[in-house]
């Protein structure tokens, strides 16, 4: 089922590998999900996470995934859920398969934020985010650990809803590096 967006809202997305799931060795980490759960779920959230997609959410932004893994919408909804956040849309490696890749006869990049109309894509794949201005999304580059994440995700998305409402648009994309 796809959801519209918003009229005049904008779509934040992100990487899920590295980016939102991190390790607890290299990353701060939400706490583990509580017994039985934290056995289901394994992946452990980075430090924020629930907060900046609420903050995003309040900020008018619809909240998405894209990833490339081959994990299903309905677990990673339920393991967001669990961490008390609810998803506007998810893309993962078969939806982007089915709906982007398919309709191509050449190879195509593994995401395709502008496909789905999301103007911030948050990653740590320097592909993904050098190839951002070609094609037509916003791209904030994110891998290693950083106490400040969070703020500056908020600031990049409250400068490009900025851009938007003044009606320039993605005419100063840029790729975001941390």
């Amino acid at each position: 089922m796809r959801k519209r967006q918003k009229k005049d809202g904008m779509r934040a997305s992100f990487d899920l590998d590295e980016v939102l799931f991190v390790s607890p060795g290299t990353h701060k980490t939400e706490p583990p999900l509580r017994f039985p759960f934290k056995y289901f779920y394994r992946e452990r959230l980075r430090l924020g996470t629930p907060d900046l997609i609420r903050t995003l959410r309040k900020l008018g932004y619809e909240v998405w995934i894209y990833t490339s893994s081959f994990r299903s919408d309905g677990y990673i909804r339920r393991l967001f859920r669990h961490y008390g956040v609810r998803l506007d849309g998810i893309v993962n490696g078969d939806r982007h398969k089915r709906e982007v890749q398919s309709k191509s006869l050449t190879p195509l990049p593994q995401k395709m934020p502008a496909r789905y109309h999301i103007s911030l894509h948050v990653d740590d794949e320097d592909v993904i985010c050098s190839g951002a201005l070609l094609h037509g999304f916003e791209a904030y580059k994110l891998d290693a650990q950083d106490d400040e994440w969070k703020e500056k995700i908020i600031a990049c998305a409250d400068r490009i809803r900025r851009q938007s409402a003044n009606g320039r648009g993605n005419e100063e994309t840029v790729t975001l590096k941390k």
